[in-house]
């Protein structure tokens, strides 16, 4: 479903601050496969998922998207292939309007719009019936305005949003770092659920250990620019953060590790 080829990305070519983000990073996703990006700060994993998502043009390499090379491809027209949500909860919904005004822009990605009611009796019972899935009382509250929600609720809604068309991809970019541990969890299991119902083809960033290895069927751990682990299958399944740790310091060559991989 998805092709990386040898992308590379350096910020600030040929001064003292240059960068080098990406550095040939190749990586191929299978239909329906969930893969977690673990990798300290200034490993690569945001700038590898902004690349794909079309938010970052890359120097050289190219990108494939079920057949189909995107690497030029502008931000929004990769929209209708692409469902992503964001480490703000606050990005993936319009705060000023309802819950249902939101579901009712996510089920018209990537479709010819006309001037029409944006929310029909049909599509109201619809968001209802997938709303009641997160188990969050939301379906109560369709008129509700997305900015009165909590932090989770709101990406609750978004990942929601993101799946409700069924996109070629998934990109969920530390989606629960900016939430507390219990409301993380929440939305960590509503989004294994969604990824296992609709056969989501997944690429899920996190600095966190514990989530990389708990969640998903492959593990890609990052560092400098490159990918130094590639682990799935009954190895990962095994796989415990001391394992992590220590071949995370054999493939790198470093023993450092950033807080935040380590914190659970």
């Amino acid at each position: 479903m998805l092709e990386i080829r040898d992308i590379r990305k350096t910020f600030h070519a040929g001064t003292v601050n240059e960068k080098i983000a990406l550095d040939g990073v190749s990586l191929t996703l299978e239909t329906g496969q969930f893969v977690t990006v673990i990798g300290g700060n200034g490993a690569g994993k945001s700038t590898m998922l902004n690349a794909v998502a079309g938010t970052l043009p890359i120097d050289s390499g190219s990108i494939i998207l079920d057949g189909v090379d995107i690497t030029h491809m502008q931000e929004y027209r990769r929209a209708k292939y692409l469902g992503r949500v964001f480490q703000d909860p606050m990005m993936g919904t319009a705060g000023d309007m309802w819950i249902e005004e939101n579901l009712a822009l996510a089920a018209m990605r990537g479709k010819r719009r006309g001037f029409r009611w944006g929310v029909k009796k049909e599509d109201r019972e619809f968001f209802r019936q997938q709303l009641a899935t997160l188990e969050l009382g939301l379906e109560d509250r369709l008129t509700v305005k997305t900015r009165l929600l909590s932090g989770g609720q709101r990406q609750a809604l978004t990942l929601l949003m993101a799946a409700l068309e069924k996109p070629k991809l998934l990109l969920l970019d530390e989606h629960t770092a900016a939430l507390d541990p219990r409301t993380a969890a929440k939305v960590l299991e509503i989004s294994d659920r969604i990824v296992a119902e609709n056969h989501l083809t997944t690429l899920m960033v996190t600095h966190n250990m514990r989530d990389a290895i708990a969640h998903g069927d492959r593990l890609i751990m990052m560092d400098g620019g490159r990918i130094v682990l590639d682990i799935s299958g009954e190895e990962k399944k095994k796989l415990t953060v001391q394992d992590l740790l220590q071949r995370f310091g054999q493939a790198s060559g470093s023993q450092e590790a950033n807080d935040k991989m380590l914190l659970g």
